[in-house]
């Protein structure tokens, strides 16, 4: 009974999803268009505008720009820390039988990106700190190209890119905490640790009323984003404080889980795409996509992500730490690793606080798209081909 409501929270994760990257999707064309449109001036004037309110003790108003990808994405990677907590507890991560396969092939598919990238940009202090931007997948693009291939490829695989894309969301969160922050204020950190351990505390008595974790939350936001660490590092925090278990009962965290899907999905990415893949086309970017800069991102993510994980995944199922899911051949996860090629929303973010000026915010993001496009269309491509192989040569035998 237990598989079955953990099946069932997967599958409607996974729909809510790949759903999400068509509109994802609409919402990068609609930014593309807009940044090289009359409108161009105008929408970054509205970004720049400030929203809300200062007091001699309470700083709270920030251009809107800010607010989306400071305020809205901590509420994105609230739903990942919820995500991981609940795959740790009850799910593909549970044990170490089901957990061994992504999280080997996750560790393959940022560890050989970022070495793509740093050995480009290592000797460069303009770029080097980008060595992150690679790494990371974008579970909504990548599932949701997967969900047009339908019955054409296992189940298991399916199971397999959710598994693997949490995971690559953990290391990118704990990347993000460690080496993309500035100079941290102690004072503020202590005071998000002490209202940390509170909601801890609160878990231990069994407190399940969300607004118990919430209202402290946003506090806790306020708190470290004064602090130096980014402040989308809040919400994953909150995430592992919130109540769950292991019945068949609904758990708070599961039912935080299916109220943040949807608009997180539907709203605050695509958002998140329009405010921040308004890139304008210049001639100047395709040379651009052969600096060092752009090689090791394009390279990083076509290249370095489906080796990473191919690799990682030959060598956990070759030395029997891990077995293929049912049906999944290595076709299969050369397709896969194809499409945890997809960096996009998480590499823009990345991206975002590895660069200052524009210039190379822009390069990076051009080289993204790029690269997220040619590894989502190979990664389809070999799957679809690969499948109608498979079954020319059931029907000829």
């Amino acid at each position: 009974m237990t598989k079955l409501i953990n099946l069932k929270v997967f599958s409607h994760f996974f729909r809510s999803s790949s759903s999400g990257g068509i509109i994802l999707l609409i919402f990068v064309i609609i930014s593309l268009f807009i940044a090289n449109s009359g409108w161009s001036d105008s929408f970054k004037e509205i970004l720049n505008l400030n929203l809300g309110f200062n007091t001699d003790s309470v700083h709270l108003c920030y251009p809107v720009l800010l607010w989306i990808n400071d305020g809205l994405m901590a509420i994105f990677f609230l739903l990942v820390g919820l995500e991981i907590k609940r795959e740790i507890i009850e799910g593909e991560l549970s044990s170490f039988s089901q957990a061994a396969l992504p999280v080997l092939a996750a560790v393959g598919g940022v560890i050989v990106p970022a070495l793509i990238y740093a050995f480009f940009n290592g000797g460069n202090s303009m770029t080097a700190k980008g060595w992150g931007i690679p790494m990371a997948t974008d579970i909504a693009f990548a599932l949701g190209i997967l969900s047009l291939l339908g019955s054409k490829v296992p189940s298991g695989l399916k199971i397999f890119l959710a598994a693997l894309a949490i995971v690559d969301d953990l290391i990118a969160i704990l990347v993000i905490a460690i080496f993309y922050s500035s100079e941290l204020n102690f004072l503020y950190l202590g005071y998000a640790g002490a209202l940390f351990i509170m909601l801890i505390i609160f878990n231990r008595f069994g407190i399940k009323n969300l607004f118990f974790y919430l209202i402290p939350g946003f506090v806790i936001w306020y708190f470290i984003h004064h602090s130096g660490i980014h402040a989308t590092i809040a919400g994953v925090l909150v995430a592992m404080t919130i109540p769950t278990n292991e019945d068949d009962t609904e758990s708070t965290l599961e039912k935080l889980e299916h109220a943040l899907t949807r608009p997180v999905n539907f709203i605050i990415m695509p958002i998140f795409a329009l405010v921040n893949t308004n890139i304008t086309f210049e001639s100047t970017m395709i040379e651009g996509l052969f600096s060092n800069l752009g090689l090791g991102i394009v390279l990083g993510l076509f290249l370095g992500k489906p080796i990473g994980i191919l690799v990682m995944s030959w060598l956990s199922v070759k030395l029997k730490i891990a077995t293929l899911p049912e049906s999944t051949t290595w076709m299969h996860v050369l397709g896969l690793g194809l499409l945890g090629g997809i960096g996009f929303t998480m590499s823009i973010f990345i991206a975002l606080l590895s660069f200052g000026d524009v210039l190379h915010q822009n390069e990076a993001k051009f080289a993204i798209l790029i690269a997220s496009t040619i590894a989502g269309i190979s990664g389809f491509c070999i799957l679809s081909l690969y499948n109608k192989k498979e079954k020319k040569t059931f029907q000829d035998h």
